[in-house]
Formats: C-alpha cells, structure tokens, sequence
C-alpha cells in the first residue's frame, strides 16, 4: 500500500445534541474545531460515539455533510456507514461518497448476524459500489460477529479495502491478520487501552474516544510510538490508561458524552435507549477529570 487514510489518532467524534434530542450543530462546529486545532489526525463522523445507531437516514447524512463542510479539508473524514443491512449500507456508503466523505467506516453486521463468507459478500458488495477507501470495523462484543484473520486476508485484497479498526480484544489474533495481510490491510486500534501495542506492532493509529477530550496527547501518544520513541509511547499509554478506562465505565458514549458536558461543552444527553450516568458513576468521572486537570 504506498498510502494511508491517515496516520495518527483519529477522533470517534460525539454529536452533540439539545434535551430533546436534536443535534446541537453550532456546538458541534466548536467542538470539531478545538479537535483540529489541537492535532487530531482525522475526523469519523456517525460512529457508535457519534450515536449513530440512533439516527435516521437524513440525520445521519445530515450530520457527514455537515462534518465535511466544517472541516474543509483541514484533516479526513471518515463517515461511519455500517448497517446489518448490506443494500442499505452501500447506499449509505454512496452517498456519503458524493458528499465528500475521504473515507468509510463500515462496522460489520450486528444482531442478524453472518458467517465469514457472508462478511466476504457483504464487504465485497459495498466496495464495489464506492470509489474510496473503506475501514472495516470488528467490534464483536457489540455486534456478536469476529472477523477473522483468513477473511481479513480475502478481504484486502480488494482494492477499496485499505484497513481495519480492530476491537477484538485479541492481539495474538491480530499478529496473524498482519501476518496474512501484509501491506494490503492498514490496522488502527479501537480501543484506546491498546493504542500504544497495536501502533507499536506496526499500525497506524487509533480510533480514539479518549481523544475527545485530550486530542493532543492521543496524536503525541500514537506518534511516539510511530518515530520508535516506544518508551515515550507506552509512558503516556501508563499516564491516561485511568481516563482511558473510566470513559468505558458504562456503555459509550454515555461516560464521554458527560465527561464533555463537564469540560465545557453543551453535548447534552445520549439518546435512549442509553441512560445517563449514575450518580455514584458521575461522580467517579468528576474525580477522574480533577486528577488530569480538565476541570476543577
């Protein structure tokens, strides 16, 4: 592969919305500037921190095309464009295209689920559908489905499939992927716990969450590691691995949703069916925040 989509830490973006659940674009606009402002690599658009399990169609190509507009080619977008719904999904996947999305973030089937083979035809009939560059997304503990490194290899080799965001849980899994794969498969960390070992293995990044409220260290954590700087990196995985795992304290995006509000932010609730934090649950975040000061 002589290019990626982006190398980095790319933001798993919140959308910001209003008590009645409509999406608060204004905030939205401040909080995708304050990301490029301070490094962020890329911006995904409509991922599961983007809540984009509860939109609708128009709202969430509303909200791609609002992205693309603001950003203005200061960094990529990614548009998360995934659905159970293989016709659906290409076509979500196209229009995202002629709106001017850099790239696709398509998670794998959920709850119908599929065998390996249907992921190799769902896959394939969307990449075929599309002129950019398409990111699996494996993220079995919500979706029930694992790719496997034998598919991940059929896969890559078609030419719109240029990576994964892999969220197994499972790096040994992972080190036969890249083995199969080769160049043919970029590999970026979903989970922000493994950011330092997946980059360090040879990835190229992180879909990050934790980067919402630090953009700055995620980039510097990522290429750390990417300029051989590994004790650096792994340092500052150990400094904000707390933050990093207090954002999964309940179902993302609640804990990050609450953690921007308390920065300053006017993102509002998550749409039901997610429920706001505990107290107690809150409370934990509050402290959290206080130790790495972003708030006081």
């Amino acid at each position: 592969m002589s290019d990626h989509i982006f190398t980095g830490s790319g933001v798993a973006i919140v959308t910001p919305m209003f008590d009645d659940g409509s999406i608060n674009y204004e905030e939205y606009g401040k909080i995708i500037d304050f990301q490029i402002e301070n490094g962020t690599d890329a911006i995904i658009a409509c991922g599961t921190t983007g809540e984009s399990a509860v939109m609708d169609a128009k709202e969430h190509c509303d909200v791609i095309e609002y992205t693309i507009k603001r950003v203005a080619g200061r960094v990529p977008v990614i548009a998360g464009a995934g659905s159970n719904d293989t016709r659906f999904a290409a076509e979500l996947s196209k229009e995202a295209e002629e709106l001017g999305a850099d790239a696709l973030l398509s998670v794998t089937p959920y709850y119908n689920k599929t065998s390996q083979a249907g992921l190799i035809q769902h896959y394939t009939y969307i990449a075929d559908r599309v002129n950019i560059p398409i990111i699996l997304y494996n993220v079995p503990g919500r979706t029930g489905v694992n790719i496997k490194p034998e598919t991940y290899a059929a896969l890559s080799k078609h030419p719109n499939i240029k990576a994964t965001k892999e969220a197994n849980g499972d790096l040994s899994v992972l080190v036969r992927t890249m083995a199969l794969c080769g160049d043919d498969l970029d590999v970026y960390s979903g989970e922000d716990s493994q950011a330092f070992a997946i980059t360090a293995m040879g990835g190229q990044g992180v879909i990050s969450v934790f980067a919402n409220l630090m953009p700055r260290e995620s980039h510097d954590l990522i290429m750390k590691a990417k300029e051989g700087d590994f004790k650096g990196s792994f340092e500052m995985q150990k400094k904000y691995i707390e933050l990093m795992d207090m954002l999964f304290s309940d179902v993302n995006p609640i804990p990050v949703k609450a953690a921007m509000n308390l920065f300053g932010y006017k993102c509002g609730p998550c749409r039901l069916p997610l429920a706001p934090m505990s107290e107690p649950g809150l409370a934990a975040l509050k402290t959290c925040m206080e130790k790495y000061g972003l708030i006081k």
